[in-house]
């Protein structure tokens, strides 16, 4: 029967129990690492009794213990002393305890550990290990799934360190040993304050505050309750593959959502800004409300492809992260570009064809739907475009589009629309115009994505506080 309990803490690191069985004398039964176990015993037990646990006999059982973790065991020792005090353990009832010997469990990593590890790191995860377990067994495990461990810092050595010096240094190792829920977490802070977007593999209590503060934090189905709500991803098996590919579609789909938010936000701030200066300009409606909203339609109908894009892989090969910023610059950049190819048509239309509203409305709605199916090619890539060639279903879904809405002033339901057949020789300016603007956007594009990526690396230096 349990009579008290001093629970386990992570400084400690052990447990004691005062346990009574039948009539016989209770016992206080301490458990837990043995580097804190042996100082705090004064004799071993074996089958012949009681003995006193001199230096040597100290220095044998430490032998042992380091020679079990090398072998990648997990070890602890067990002590106990008579206990005949009615009241609660103290820690100073901790002492003059009675050396039983180690408990080791084997607990070997899972087969496709190496594999995974490998297939992150081509994925551009740098893969760290946090754990409360020994140097040794610590060693031993990065050894059985190919991680290097050249250096394996303890949580001792973590305590001496500013927030500065912790964040060089996990910039710099990979390995942490005999570790404490806080200072994992420390760990994440310090990993994202670097820059870095963190992900947090765990299922144990200790793990909850690390997986809520990383960037990701995931689980497995059989964790401990307070690590399922602490994280945000749940893994429904253990198989370790699944990170790997739950990545890799997570940056397809973030991708797939940023190409469909740079032409949109960039679409609309153009639309809206062409809109607005022929309305100022002109003694009509630029375009007549029915006909936006089919415009709209049919642009929509162009985008519901995206997700069946094939990503490039670029922008797969690393981890990327939200930023409004980046979206808001090339809405910035992009929108106008769009705006001064409306202006242009609105010139030609003016100009050379001596266009009626009629015709200015099915010019215009023809060249602003083309325009806006087709930079999809060039958005959708930080490469040139036919580096990176997009899906058979987003191209044949886009130029779908841009055929239906290029034959609505020819086809039989022009009159009702509001539209007339378009001059062939306006066709042609169009072509020029399309791919002119194309070539634009791409150049642009290219001057973004570099101003960009150094304004990143201004940004997220090493050694910043």
């Amino acid at each position: 029967m349990k009579r008290d309990e001093l629970p386990f803490d992570f400084e400690r690191r052990r447990v004691s129990v005062a346990v009574q069985v039948g009539g016989r004398v209770p016992l206080l039964v301490t458990k837990g690492a043995p580097e804190t176990i042996l100082p705090l015993c004064t004799a071993y037990e074996d089958e012949e009794g009681v003995h006193p646990l001199d230096e040597p006999l100290r220095a044998q059982a430490a032998a042992q213990f380091r020679q079990l973790s090398a072998e990648g065991l997990r070890v602890l020792a067990v002590a106990w002393r008579h206990w005949e005090v009615e009241r609660p353990i103290e820690l100073p009832d901790e002492s003059d305890l009675v050396f039983a010997g180690f408990l080791a469990f084997a607990d070997p990593p899972l087969p496709e550990a190496a594999e995974a590890i490998r297939q992150l790191a081509a994925d551009g995860v740098r893969v760290k290990l946090l754990t409360g377990d020994n140097e040794l067994v610590t060693a031993a495990v990065c050894r059985a799934v190919g991680l290097p461990a050249g250096r394996i810092v303890l949580g001792s050595e973590l305590e001496r360190l500013d927030p500065l010096a912790l964040e060089r240094l996990v910039e710099e190792v990979d390995v942490f040993a005999r570790v404490t829920p806080a200072q994992k977490h420390r760990i994440v802070l310090s990993l994202k304050a670097r820059g870095h977007a963190v992900g947090f593999l765990g299922d144990g209590i200790n793990d909850a505050p690390s997986l809520h503060a990383a960037d990701v934090g995931i689980s497995v189905m059989n964790a401990v309750d307070i690590a399922r709500e602490a994280a945000d991803i749940v893994l429904l098996d253990r198989r370790l593959s699944t990170l790997h590919e739950g990545i890799m579609e997570g940056r397809r789909a973030f991708s797939s959502v940023m190409t469909f938010l740079l032409m949109e936000t960039s679409s609309n701030f153009g639309n809206v800004f062409s809109m607005a200066g022929a309305a100022a300009l002109l003694p009509f409606l630029p375009m007549l409300p029915h006909q936006i909203l089919l415009n709209n339609f049919l642009y929509d109908l162009a985008q519901i492809a995206i997700p069946r894009d094939r990503v490039d892989p670029t922008l797969t090969a690393s981890p990327r992260r939200w930023d409004i910023g980046f979206v808001r610059a090339a809405m910035l950049v992009l929108g106008p570009i769009s705006s001064l190819f409306d202006f242009l048509t609105f010139a030609v239309l003016l100009a050379l064809f001596h266009a009626d509203e009629r015709l200015f409305h099915s010019g215009w709605f023809v060249e602003s739907l083309v325009t806006q199916c087709l930079v999809v090619f060039v958005i959708r890539t930080a490469r040139a475009p036919w580096r990176a060639r997009p899906s058979w279903t987003l191209t044949l879904n886009v130029l779908a589009i841009v055929g239906i809405g290029s034959a609505l002033p020819f086809s039989p339901l022009a009159g009702s629309l509001g539209f007339v057949r378009l001059p062939p020789s306006y066709l042609l300016f169009l072509a020029v115009a399309v791919t002119s603007y194309l070539a634009l956007v791409e150049m642009a594009k290219r001057g973004l994505y570099a101003w960009w990526n150094h304004h990143q690396r201004e940004t997220v230096r090493p050694g910043r506080a």
